[in-house]
């Protein structure tokens, strides 16, 4: 049964909504028929939404996120009203644990993580990566988490394309290597850095999930290695745990 016809600006939403939600790129016929919006109308809108940079097409015709989206989702996360109840979630766990913790997501391209918010301690010895700071995804713990939840296909096919620079003597750069580095911490649910991005800085992460368990953010904490060593901030695990399940039941805006 047909539904009942909506605004141009309803679907325009749903369309926004739905290619943003998508796990890959989708067909305008995809959209169509899930939307039950006519295929012309799909293929104008589309059209003005990759005009105004909000959508894009791949290679293949089909559908993800444009830097205007991705832009647009990020204000909406550094709103004060939504970072202040993450925020204090963030300020609370630093102080348990006396090092800095913060979130991180895959940035629109999927070959970087974007530092969206952190917590820091009182230390003079501080290790400071900006918030907006996009960062690689192939040797920090979040990064690294975010590949080892991607379907194996897609993670292979990342890999088989991304460059791996060596940005400090413990980089992983071998392929095989970082591929079986990313099966164990997809088993085990937890990224780790071990001066693999900054020397003398040690790291580790956690996922943030939705309730259809799609990958969301990173949870991280980090310490100059003199502090800590990766064994010691790993026994930190469980607090970085139940933290994200508080983040997500929270004012946290990634919320599906």
């Amino acid at each position: 049964m047909k539904r009942t016809k909506g605004s141009s600006i309803t679907r325009v939403l749903e369309i926004i909504d739905l290619v943003a939600r998508a796990t890959y790129p989708i067909s305008a016929a995809t959209i169509a028929e899930s939307l039950d919006i006519p295929r012309p109308s799909v293929h104008r809108l589309l059209q003005q939404l990759a005009d105004e940079k909000y959508l894009e097409s791949n290679l293949a015709g089909h559908w993800l996120p444009a830097p205007q989206l991705r832009n647009m989702s990020l204000g909406i996360l550094h709103n004060a009203r939504f970072r202040a109840g993450h925020n204090a979630i963030l300020q609370q766990l630093a102080s348990k644990i006396g090092e800095t913790c913060g979130l991180s997501i895959p940035s629109l391209s999927g070959v970087h993580m974007t530092y969206l918010d952190r917590a820091q301690t009182n230390w003079p010895l501080q290790i400071n990566v900006p918030m907006g700071s996009e960062v690689s995804v192939t040797s920090t713990a979040s990064g690294k988490l975010y590949l080892a939840s991607l379907p194996l296909a897609e993670r292979e096919r990342l890999l088989r394309n991304l460059p791996i620079p060596r940005l400090t003597r413990n980089t992983i750069t071998d392929t095989q290597q970082l591929s079986a580095e990313l099966d164990r911490i997809a088993q085990t649910g937890i990224g780790t850095d071990n001066e693999e991005f900054i020397e003398g800085m040690v790291a580790c992460a956690v996922p943030i999930f939705d309730n259809q368990q799609r990958f969301l953010a990173s949870l991280f904490v980090h310490a100059p290695a003199v502090r800590f060593s990766l064994e010691q901030l790993l026994e930190h695990a469980p607090l970085l745990q139940a933290a994200a399940i508080e983040l997500y039941q929270s004012d946290f805006t990634l919320q599906a």
